[in-house]
């Protein structure tokens, strides 16, 4: 059974995102491990606080993930 766990920052993605990324993710699984495992499959999402998540000692908020899904620097 695998598990397969997705960690975000808050408030960074949509409830439609979260659900379109655990489509894909399954799908992606199964595509490798076997239709018959689809039940089997978990993904976990796990949100993290806005400035617990650091890039290059500079703590990300959502505001800088929606800046990078827009192509622009955080």
């Amino acid at each position: 059974m695998p598990l397969v766990t997705v960690k975000l920052v808050e408030n960074a993605f949509t409830p439609k995102q979260k659900a379109e990324m655990i489509k894909k993710i399954t799908n992606s699984m199964v595509e490798v491990e076997g239709e018959n495992l689809r039940e089997a499959t978990y993904v976990l999402i796990e949100e993290v606080k806005e400035g617990d998540w650091a890039i290059g000692g500079r703590p990300l908020s959502a505001a800088d993930v929606h800046k990078m899904q827009r192509g622009k620097a955080a």
